[in-house]
């Protein structure tokens, strides 16, 4: 399987079936990138491919050939920038185990729409879990990054 991983191509000798989250975290050797449920209801493995956030625990590796795949180890740009800076600035983070793939999202979402309004959030937040509950303080700090992207 070939496709790109944060900006440099990789071929991967992998079964096409393999969960992308899986090949990056044990193949690849990214771990920033968590396995939560692996059904796609808690958002701790989003990824980016080709620019849209998507859940790399039900993503066959297949599924990427010849994509562009930007994982949380890979996230950057001004929309990346500002989110990780809001993050910090806002002291989001309490265990952390959730955040990289919070921090996806919201990079999804702001690369899209640079005003979002709470409803916005709440839409495009939504199946990101956090056990931690610091839900207010993500909404917080995605507004935060969208008014330094303005």
């Amino acid at each position: 399987m070939k496709f790109t991983l944060n900006g440099s191509e990789r071929t991967l000798e992998a079964d096409g079936q393999m969960p992308l989250l899986w090949a990056i975290r044990d193949i690849v050797g990214l771990t920033g990138t968590k396995f939560g449920c692996g059904a796609a209801l808690c958002g701790a493995c989003t990824v980016h491919v080709d620019g849209v956030p998507v859940r790399s625990c039900q993503t066959a590796l297949a599924d990427v050939e010849g994509k562009n795949v930007t994982t949380i180890e890979g996230v950057g740009g001004e929309v990346g920038e500002a989110v990780v800076a809001a993050w910090r600035k806002l002291d989001v983070v309490q265990c952390g185990y959730c955040q990289s793939g919070q921090i996806m999202s919201a990079v999804g979402l702001l690369s899209e729409n640079r005003k979002p309004t709470d409803e916005d959030i709440d839409s495009a937040m939504d199946g990101n879990v956090c056990r931690c509950a610091t839900y207010q303080r993500i909404r917080a700090a995605i507004h935060e990054a969208a008014s330094n992207l303005a």
